[in-house]
């Protein structure tokens, strides 16, 4: 396989695998660059020696594309301070290596890797790297490159020899970076924030990412945005990510597909008597004015207290109504086993109630989305409140 397959069969199957680090990838700069040894991320780009990458697994490839991504996002020249150039990047480097390792990622022989520094952050292994220059600068323990410890495994510093920066002069590591490349990284960073933003909002950010960022999951977040998330994420995926393309599959090749012609959803509405029909009535509005941005859709409508009262079937272009009828306990168990039964292709659930019932024993196995207007513990799925 040639470099450029290569390199396009591990964006893809990256984007599947990661799709933070995947999307964030995309937008990568990648540059052939054989003066170098193995790979170097600055920020911006990511420059790679050919005949390195061609000797990495695909999912080693990964891995150093997921390092790019990282070091892209962080805009680490501009956040470096007053820090020494080069060590500043060997401890971000560090940092993200560590990450990704715990992830579950398949670390390339030249990634710079230590198990001393597991769980820091960047600014702590500056601060421990910093103090092995000043107590013993032509014996540092990060340059024990020979050393067949797993703790020293990496001869590089994403492709630049470690003992080359420890021998640069201190001008050189104090000089001005370019105003240029700061904006770049920035604009960058930018971009890459806004995608954080939509994986923190599913619940399927990475291990660990709070290290290099500032997460706000307990923060109060609008329902409307937490249900247009909902729906807009399901909806690109099914058409665009999950799962990859079944015709490559034999050949190793991880490639988005479509999976449907038409985006389905289920919703239930809790007619046990308890309903705040204001609320409900609010809620349906919502879901009428995000369904009309999508171009072709499915809804079942499924209304319950302690059994299936009505399930009505709406298409592109119907207004969704729910006519209340019931009044009985409330009892979630039918509606799910009426998906098992009937709906099978089922991938997202939204389901309005007061959450005062009785549940499945088991979780069901696509998402399932509470929309309610008080806030409760659930033994499955993600609560959005509506207030």
């Amino acid at each position: 396989m040639n470099i450029a397959s290569k390199i396009s069969q591990a964006k893809a199957k990256l984007l599947v695998d990661y799709p933070l680090f995947g999307t964030i990838a995309s937008k990568l700069e990648l540059i052939s660059n054989d003066d170098i040894q193995a790979f170097k991320s600055d920020g911006i780009k990511v420059e790679y020696n050919s005949d390195y990458l061609q000797k990495l697994s695909i999912s080693e490839m990964e891995f150093i594309f997921a390092n790019g991504a990282m070091h892209a996002s962080l805009a680490h020249e501009s956040r470096r301070l007053d820090r020494s150039g080069w060590l500043w990047q060997m401890s971000t480097d560090m940092a993200i290596n560590d990450m990704l390792v715990e992830n579950g990622m398949d670390l390339p022989d030249a990634a710079q890797y230590r198990v001393r520094f597991k769980g820091m952050y960047a600014e702590e292994i500056y601060a421990e790297l910093k103090a092995d220059i000043l107590r013993e600068e032509d014996n540092l323990e990060y340059v024990d490159l020979d050393s067949s410890d797993e703790s020293s495994k990496g001869s590089e510093v994403n492709g630049l020899d470690e003992s080359s920066l420890c021998n640069t002069s201190d001008q050189k590591l104090q000089s001005e970076i370019n105003a240029e490349i700061i904006q770049a990284e920035q604009l960058f960073s930018e971009f890459a924030q806004s995608i954080l933003q939509n994986e923190e909002k599913a619940g399927t950010l990475p291990l660990h990412i709070e290290r290099f960022f500032t997460l706000h999951v307990e923060g109060k977040v609008d329902w409307r945005e937490e249900l247009k998330y909902a729906i807009d994420r399901f909806y690109k995926d099914d058409y665009t990510l999950m799962p990859p393309n079944k015709k490559f599959l034999h050949a190793g090749i991880y490639l988005p597909s479509s999976t449907s012609q038409r985006f389905k959803l289920v919703v239930a509405v809790d007619s046990s008597g308890s309903i705040d029909e204001e609320l409900l009535n609010t809620f349906l509005s919502e879901l009428n004015f995000l369904m009309s941005t999508i171009p072709n859709y499915e809804i079942d409508l499924l209304v319950c207290d302690d059994k299936i009262r009505t399930h009505k079937t709406f298409y592109n272009g119907d207004i969704l109504e729910a006519e209340v009828k019931g009044g009985g306990a409330t009892d979630f168990r039918p509606v799910f086993s009426f998906i098992a039964d009937i709906l099978d292709d089922t991938k997202l659930l939204l389901y309005f109630s007061d959450l005062d019932g009785v549940f499945p024993k088991d979780e069901p196995n696509y998402d399932v989305k509470w929309i309610t207007p008080k806030e409760k513990k659930m033994p499955f799925g993600e609560v959005i409140i509506l207030d």
